[in-house]
């Protein structure tokens, strides 16, 4: 194998496992917004303030 190839390939192997591991340390840290309580509440907020018509 050219050393030019296996130079792209071994920085592309890197890089993929590097966004890898950067996207499951995101994924972990949130939570799937289904599964959040009080949902219909954040939908169609009550007559708090801000719902004024004019």
């Amino acid at each position: 194998m050219n050393k030019n190839k296996l130079i792209f390939l071994l920085l592309g192997v890197i890089f993929l496992v590097i966004i890898l591991i950067v996207s499951w340390d995101i994924a972990s840290r949130t939570t799937f917004p289904g599964s959040k309580g009080n949902l219909k509440e954040r939908m169609a907020p009550s007559d708090a303030a801000g719902s004024e018509a004019d």
